[in-house]
């Protein structure tokens, strides 16, 4: 094994031991416990992601959208699990704008 992947294998499993990770697989572990509700985030963010690339900026639909999925988004386990997430997929892009920077990546 190489440096580079030697590192690499390191780095992994410090972000496999870091508190935002672990709460990230806790938030997920427990909407994996109620039969169906991961499905429904993931349709959820299907939706959110194809509004946000959408060309066609209708804050109607927007609106709509928000609205459908309120009462979804007040459910504990459903705001918690994305806060977990979102937490960590921020995590990943800081790493990967540093990352890029130190690389002098164009």
């Amino acid at each position: 094994m190489n440096r580079l992947d030697q590192a690499t294998d390191e780095f992994i499993t410090a972000i496999l031991g870091s508190a935002i990770y672990r709460t990230y697989r806790q938030e997920l572990d427990k909407v994996k416990q109620v039969p169906g509700l991961k499905e429904q985030i993931d349709e959820f963010r299907k939706r959110n992601f194809e509004l946000q690339l959408s060309a066609d900026m209708d804050f109607g639909k927007l609106d709509s959208f928000e609205k459908e999925y309120e009462n979804f988004r007040a459910n504990p386990l459903v705001a918690d699990f994305l806060a977990a997430e979102l937490d960590l997929c921020r995590a990943i892009q800081r790493i990967n704008m540093r990352i890029t920077a130190e690389l002098k990546f164009e």
